[in-house]
């Protein structure tokens, strides 16, 4: 295994370990120009496209103007030049770009490459959204749950900080979760595992997009708490903040209301407090369910109340958890930032490309070979 990847150019040789007795152990490390991965975040609001070298780093990135209601076909076109213009602006020979991997809100058909209906992008009606990016950008697409992509990036780039297990909840235009347990990503049979935005913590409360009542993302979304704020307090105490209540600007209501709420707005702070509760009370169930030891927090809807929602979620789940008999639970931010979808997405290549030769190289005893960002689960 050593041997193949030397000869790929992977990895190459970098010295020898001090000797302890024996043959001194060669030590290897990773070529990270050797190979890339464009990401690409579908979210609502706006697209993240990203390229990582193959250390994951982030050599390039671009936002691309899309919106909920751009048709798929319109949508592809967007995608296509962008990712065509990130690699040719990054001057990276496009034979070295593995794939490209999308991250798209549920439900999927991850088998199929297709995007169901998305409440959050109500035009689409079971979209073969691979089969039209590989089409439009050449080279070969995966595609996974948001979520879960920006699981497996956090896994791919956090090293031994992220070894073993968690729960990644992300926070956008919607709320999903991405799970790990033993090193591994937990899918689910049909790759839609991880809905934690569609928790029950009100029982019979309020309507949510997907058909049920009193769901996480009904109450701690960002379109559902700038809604509320309005419905309590009104469009004038709405508009001091700035706030247009145009569901077209969403994202940029809720990054004013939150960045009003960081400096102590008495009104802003109560509507970002009781989402960040209700968050932390879905947290309760997932610990318990999953066992998990670490919840990571991740996304664009997060800036300016990161800490918030980190705090509302230890005090839930380290208070009221069954797991908290045995252990802490830690609630730790992103390693990535808020590009971890797009990270994520592009990991999606790296993961399934190099992700059984790290087991097999870590297997024969070689675990001073690679760095830690380099082996995923």
């Amino acid at each position: 295994m050593v041997r193949r990847l030397l000869d790929e150019g992977l990895i190459q040789e970098t010295g020898q370990a001090p000797s302890r007795g024996g043959k001194p152990r060669t030590l290897l490390s990773l070529r990270p120009e050797a190979a890339y991965a464009v990401g690409v975040h579908l979210d609502p609001d706006t697209t993240v496209a990203v390229l990582l070298d193959l250390s994951g780093r982030v050599l390039r990135r671009r936002r691309l103007r899309t919106s909920s209601e751009t048709d798929p076909n319109r949508l592809v076109r967007v995608v296509g030049r962008g990712v065509k213009a990130l690699i040719r602006e990054s001057g990276v020979e496009p034979r070295r770009v593995l794939g490209l991997g999308v991250a798209v809100p549920g439900p999927i058909d991850s088998r199929r490459g297709m995007v169901l209906d998305p409440p959050n992008f109500p035009s689409w009606h079971h979209v073969p959204l691979a089969d039209l990016l590989a089409e439009a950008t050449g080279p070969p697409v995966v595609m996974d749950n948001d979520a879960t992509a920006a699981a497996i990036g956090e896994r791919w780039a956090g090293g031994a900080n992220r070894a073993g297990d968690f729960l990644f909840v992300y926070l956008g235009a919607g709320i999903g979760g991405g799970i790990m347990l033993a090193d591994s990503v937990l899918r689910g049979n049909s790759g839609n595992a991880g809905e934690f935005g569609h928790v029950v913590v009100e029982s019979g409360g309020a309507a949510c997009h997907c058909g049920a009542h009193g769901c996480l993302e009904a109450y701690a979304a960002p379109h559902a708490v700038l809604a509320a704020f309005a419905a309590q307090h009104g469009r004038c105490e709405a508009e001091r903040l700035g706030l247009t209540l145009d569901p077209k600007r969403t994202r940029a209501d809720w990054g004013r209301l939150c960045a009003a709420a960081a400096k102590g707005d008495p009104h802003a702070a109560e509507a970002v407090d009781r989402a960040a509760e209700r968050i932390g009370r879905a947290a309760v169930t997932a610990v318990n369910l999953l066992d998990v030891r670490r919840i990571v927090i991740g996304g664009e809807a997060l800036h300016d109340i990161e800490e918030t929602v980190c705090r509302a979620m230890d005090t839930w789940v380290n208070d009221r958890s069954i797991a908290r008999a045995v252990r802490t639970i830690a609630i730790e931010p992103s390693l990535i930032g808020d590009a971890v979808g797009a990270v994520g997405a592009a990991s999606l290549v790296l993961h399934s490309a190099y992700t059984p030769g790290w087991h097999l190289l870590l297997e024969a005893g070689a675990q001073d070979a690679v760095p830690p960002a380099a082996v995923s689960g």
